[in-house]
């Protein structure tokens, strides 16, 4: 794996679950793939709206 690939463990409820895989499956993708989407959008939402995201020192790091 890769060292700028972070592993997230999400929980989530079943009901959500069955729903974004049912989307994921509808949509090609595997739900990891649906997530990484949504995270993705979610972002160039947020940055369209607010600007970049900045991520030097002290910002947003790991």
């Amino acid at each position: 794996m890769e060292k700028d690939i972070k592993n997230v463990g999400l929980r989530v409820n079943l009901e959500l679950y069955k729903k974004v895989k049912h989307i994921a499956e509808y949509e090609g993708r595997t739900i990891n793939g649906q997530a990484l989407y949504l995270f993705q959008k979610c972002i160039r939402e947020f940055e369209k709206e607010n600007g970049p995201i900045d991520l030097t020192e002290g910002n947003g790091s790991l």
